[in-house]
């Protein structure tokens, strides 16, 4: 009766005090059932598709025009397909589909999952700071990441499907769309993300459990590229609906 309210009822603002994000590349025919059917991979080469798991750190994150003291700081960590879409219009979108999300507070599963399709669960987060080496690790989801920032040039990832940092900043997130579907109703939901002073910057992964993404049975994973965003404001608009009627 109420399934409306899932579809970003209202534009969402927040200030992020840093997202990390891991992209994994795949052989794109291994990621193309787990897309739904109005969606088509977001590919290099027309050879790679990619997986990002985002990890942030948001502050005051809150209705778009609240004031700050009604905002609630959460860890966010979602799993995401980087893909594309054509609207009825004719308009190519480039964008992310949700394929699981997880938060440190039951109060953001609550909420997510009444005002979002991204399928939010609670879990311990813990992260731990000591110099350049920042640890982020899950006893229940038992996940571990350990990045470093070192001062000095980074490398891109050993066997990474791009030849720079360049080409690798295309697919760092976040793109301008976040796409969901209602298959039974074939209804696609548009959700337009809004950001400023976007400037990633390269850093090192020593350590990548992520069991989730061992849970999807991919293959011939890659690690493509790995990025730190800081103090960055960003806002979502509110959801629009449309058709998908090919």
């Amino acid at each position: 009766m109420f399934s409306f309210l899932k579809n970003h009822p209202f534009a969402v603002e927040a200030f992020f005090e840093s997202s990390f994000v891991l992209t994994f590349a795949f052989p794109k025919e291994e990621l193309l059932d787990l897309i739904p059917e109005c969606l088509s991979l977001d590919t290099f080469e027309d050879t790679w598709g990619f997986v990002a798991i985002a990890m942030v750190q948001t502050k005051n994150l809150r209705p778009k025009g609240f004031p700050k003291i009604f905002g609630n700081d959460f860890f966010l960590i979602g799993y995401r397909i980087f893909v594309r879409y054509e609207t009825v219009s004719g308009r190519k979108l480039r964008g992310l589909y949700i394929l699981k999300s997880e938060t440190n507070r039951k109060k953001m599963e609550f909420l997510g999952n009444r005002f979002t399709h991204y399928n939010y669960s609670t879990t311990d987060i813990n992260q731990k700071k000591e110099g350049i080496r920042i640890e982020t690790q899950s006893n229940r989801s038992n996940f571990k990441i350990v990045l470093e920032t070192p001062d000095e040039d980074v490398l891109l990832p050993q066997n990474s499907p791009f030849a720079d940092w360049k080409e690798a900043r295309k697919f760092a997130g976040p793109l301008p769309f976040t796409f969901t579907y209602d298959s039974q109703k074939k209804i696609v939901l548009i959700i337009e993300g809004v950001r400023q002073n976007w400037k990633p910057q390269p850093v090192c992964v020593v350590e990548a459990k992520i069991p989730f993404l061992d849970s999807l049975n991919l293959k011939n994973k890659t690690l493509a590229n790995a990025f730190i965003i800081q103090n960055i404001p960003y806002s979502w608009k509110k959801g629009r609906t449309e058709l998908w009627t090919r």
